[in-house]
């Protein structure tokens, strides 16, 4: 080693040196900029929907509050003048508003615990791991696709005296029993009316069922199989306990949708016969484009949004987490 190389190893070095403020600045203020870009890009990309959620819910739920207190009507030679309460006294002394509450009440009472019974069923039939199974998961969600117009006409035929519902029936008891005219009966249009919206919808709650049974670590099965648990006691101490989320997702919106039942009452039976399907939001709708009556229409519409407010409300409680 050369004197030069003792000398430069002798010598302290220097401490590195530390940025000194102007740069620090510079650097705060790049990130603060990409931070602020960042933040424009997120809210530009989340302006559309902002804009829609606005323009197509809260200014026409803003306005169905305010005309609700009013005698607007859709075409009227006159301004709307404020009535009060007089839309709600005629609202709960309108007997077609009472038999459309316990019809919507009937409605969904048979359709929460069928559909969701049903959809499980259908979940546990397709999860397992064997040829085919994705074919049977496509037939099964194949309805949730289609369009409910689309359903309902068919299905509209099918209920016809001469449909192909009643052709079964007669075919199956060797012409001993001929089926109802089901959708012009009282007795029979909501039950006809349950059962295709069961079928339609049965497969979407079936995905979610089976998200939730797919969450399921495999490990817990396959120590209850060593220790000799039967299929039922599986289901019962380890699939039902495990889909607690689930099925609280699963109760809160098949009873959102059936509250909101429309379509099929519009396409096959328009509330008939003698308003033995009339819903709450079918009668909204013919109050407010037929009748044109848009401030009662507006209060009906506000009355459902508290029904609705409050059954979600109830179920949000007892579905809550104890601790």
């Amino acid at each position: 080693m050369t004197a030069n190389h003792l000398i430069q190893a002798s010598r302290p070095r220097r401490p590195s040196q530390s940025p000194k403020p102007s740069e620090a600045k510079s650097g705060s203020r790049r990130s603060g900029a990409v931070r602020r870009r960042e933040e424009r890009v997120g809210w530009a990309m989340l302006g559309p929907a902002v804009l829609l959620l606005i323009l197509f819910v809260f200014i026409p739920a803003l306005l169905a509050f305010g005309l609700a207190f009013t005698n607007a009507r859709l075409l009227a030679p006159y301004a709307p003048s404020f009535v009060g309460m007089d839309n709600f006294v005629r609202l709960f002394q309108d007997e077609t508003f009472w038999h459309s509450l316990l019809n919507v009440a009937y409605f969904a009472v048979v359709v929460v615990p069928v559909q969701s019974a049903v959809a499980l069923g259908m979940a546990l039939l397709v999860n397992v791991k064997v040829r085919g199974v994705n074919f049977f998961r496509t037939l099964y969600f194949l309805p949730v696709v289609t369009s409910m117009v689309v359903v309902s006409l068919l299905w509209l035929f099918m209920y016809q005296q001469n449909g192909l519902l009643n052709e079964i029936i007669a075919k199956a008891t060797f012409g001993a029993i001929h089926g109802p005219d089901w959708l012009n009966n009282p007795s029979t249009a909501m039950p006809a009316i349950i059962l295709m919206s069961v079928w339609q919808a049965a497969g979407f709650h079936m995905i979610i069922w089976l998200s939730g049974l797919q969450t399921i670590p495999g490990d817990i099965y396959e120590a209850a199989a060593i220790d000799g648990v039967s299929g039922w006691q599986r289901f019962r101490f380890i699939t039902w306990p495990s889909l607690r989320p689930t099925r609280n997702l699963i109760l809160v919106t098949i009873t959102i949708q059936a509250l909101s039942l429309f379509t099929q009452v519009n396409v096959m039976t328009q509330g008939g016969p003698l308003d033995s399907t009339s819903t709450i939001v079918y009668q909204a709708v013919q109050t407010g484009f037929q009748q044109q009556e848009t401030s009662y229409a507006s209060a009906i519409s506000l009355v459902f949004f508290v029904l609705v407010l409050m059954v979600s409300g109830i179920q949000r409680y007892l579905t809550r987490e104890k601790p």
